[in-house]
């Protein structure tokens, strides 16, 4: 399939739908409610289709059963679209994230990534106006009052300004702080919510990440920071794109960004094999690059944040949730590498898992149990040679990171250095597994990884690494930012 890279997205990377007032149900109470009328329909739809199974002749009892799971799926669907906020980024987790979710939820999830209902245009009109100084139709020579996409915090207006360049624009919703906080406080709501997209997960652990990621993301300045860092950094690159920040129309609730275009994830889904492998291998270097080189890694993996164009570009939108490492830190990270995939060294790999507290020292449990249960994360680079990214493999990383029956998993503790990583097992790895992305990924690990600076290993390493030279000989090495 030939890729079409003319869609225009930008910011948070998901579609609008019908027009949308305010963030509904602010408060505590008023989002305990409404948490509560979703448990109830969801709770009812349930009832009736159990009834209906049982009263279906034996041969449709499946269908009918299936059927209702549907309606029950599609129901959850609407009701956090409608509330956004923290309700709905559990929901956009959910749909890409647990391999776990039967079909039918993770279909119907899935339009949270792509037909999240959009404010009214007044009401973007007046944040803008609010933000800016002036009405958009004012501050821009041009502003479409339609959305171009619109997410759990904000949605994504394209604009033109007074000198002539075309920008996205993307505008938080007005209340959505203060429902963020009440979900976030609010025990009630999460322990009502969580167990219905994650029935298989441990909620303690998904709120805290939830928790971490939307506090972040809240404050459009921070992430306009990291966007610059990120862009300096792959200046001129040539697949990896981050669009520059419009400072001048950038505030703590707008953040304006040059236009980027590119054809979205699902669609990419559709495409050759070549084109879908150098998509996920241009996503598994932007990731690994920003850890081993960087010091730095985008904490959100979500199929909404990539816009797509042949020959393995990508445009990597929405910075709000970013790790900056100490030079120590990333040591930790390489040491492991050093110790398990170099040298097949277990009990050094061991030591250095305890030494900063991933693992608890317990000298009764066997250390070929905890490399059994670890080297599954490290897999993809374990040998050299092509390697297909299956959904068995992300299914299976994602049921060791909560499967909190084994013995190794009672003994493991997320240091907060580790807790935003864990995103490369619960997002990263569940995209290359929807590509079916094939790659020797050893071979480009090995590239990246400072204490190995191996050669290039495929055509895009190879222009990763001319482009490389030519930053070296203007005397701005790609290492690690200031």
């Amino acid at each position: 399939m030939t890729p079409d890279p003319a869609s225009p997205l930008a910011g948070d990377g998901t579609g609008p739908g019908p027009s949308h007032s305010p963030v509904r149900h602010q408060g505590r109470l008023g989002r305990t409610a409404a948490s509560a009328r979703i448990a109830g329909r969801i709770g009812a739809t349930r009832l009736t289709g159990r009834v209906r199974t049982r009263l279906a002749p034996p041969e449709r009892r499946k269908e009918v059963a299936a059927a209702a799971e549907f309606r029950t799926a599609e129901q959850v669907a609407e009701s956090l679209g409608d509330m956004k906020g923290a309700l709905m980024k559990l929901g956009q987790i959910a749909s890409f994230v647990d391999e776990g979710l039967p079909e039918p939820w993770r279909a119907a999830l899935a339009r949270l990534q792509s037909d999240a209902a959009p404010m009214a245009p007044e009401l973007a009109a007046e944040v803008a106006a609010a933000e800016l100084g002036a009405p958009p139709t004012t501050v821009f020579r041009r502003w479409d009052p339609v959305p171009l996409a619109a997410a759990s915090i904000g949605q994504v207006h394209r604009a033109e300004t007074r000198d002539g360049r075309q920008v996205a624009v993307k505008v938080q919703y007005p209340g959505v702080a203060t429902a963020i906080e009440a979900d976030l406080a609010n025990t009630e709501v999460l322990a009502r919510v969580l167990p219905m997209l994650f029935p298989s997960l441990d909620a303690k652990v998904l709120a805290a990440e939830l928790r971490d990621r939307l506090t972040e993301e809240l404050d459009y300045r921070h992430e306009a920071v990291n966007q610059r860092r990120f862009g300096a950094v792959y200046r001129n690159h040539p697949f990896i794109h981050v669009p520059a920040v419009v400072d001048e129309y950038s505030t703590g609730q707008v953040l304006t960004t040059e236009l980027a275009t590119g054809a979205r994830f699902a669609e990419v889904e559709g495409w050759d094999r070549v084109e879908r492998d150098r998509a996920g291998e241009t996503l598994f270097r932007f990731v690994f690059r920003g850890i081993n080189r960087l010091g730095m890694f985008n904490g959100d993996p979500h199929p909404g944040n990539y816009l797509f164009a042949p020959g393995g570009r990508v445009t990597f939108l929405d910075f709000g949730l970013v790790k900056s490492f100490a030079a120590e830190e990333t040591q930790v990270f390489h040491e492991m590498i050093r110790t398990l995939v170099l040298l097949g060294d277990g009990e050094g790999y061991r030591r250095a898992l305890e030494s900063v507290g991933l693992l608890r020292r317990d000298p009764a449990l066997p250390t070929a149990e905890v490399i059994d249960y670890f080297s599954h994360f490290h897999d993809l680079v374990l040998e050299p040679g092509p390697r297909t990214v299956e959904h068995e493999y992300a299914s299976e990383t994602v049921r060791r990171v909560f499967n909190s029956n084994s013995p190794v998993a009672k003994a493991v503790s997320l240091p907060s250095m580790f807790v935003i990583v864990q995103r490369i097992n619960l997002g990263l790895y569940a995209l290359l597994a929807r590509l079916g992305a094939t790659a020797d990924w050893r071979g480009i690990a090995e590239e990246l990884w400072p204490m190995v600076d191996g050669p290039p290993s495929t055509a895009l390493g190879e222009l990763e690494a001319r482009w490389l030279e030519e930053r070296a000989r203007e005397g701005d090495p790609v290492v690690r930012p200031s």
